[in-house]
């Protein structure tokens, strides 16, 4: 791990960096499925709500 002397004989450790490197855009594939994905997330929690509606409506 490294560390540094301070002027006071003070030791100071510091974390180990990641390294460091460019995002890439999404490819076409996945920008397909992140669409998917959104849809039928959409679609579910649509669903559940329809569901908590009519459940609520009995007595």
């Amino acid at each position: 791990m490294p560390y540094t002397n301070e002027e006071g004989g003070l030791l100071n450790n510091f974390a180990r960096e990641p390294k460091i490197y460019q995002a890439e855009p999404p490819t076409d594939g996945q920008k397909r499925t992140y669409l998917l994905l959104g849809i039928a997330g959409t679609a579910l929690v649509g669903g559940l709500i329809v569901v908590a509606f009519f459940v609520s409506q009995i007595s």
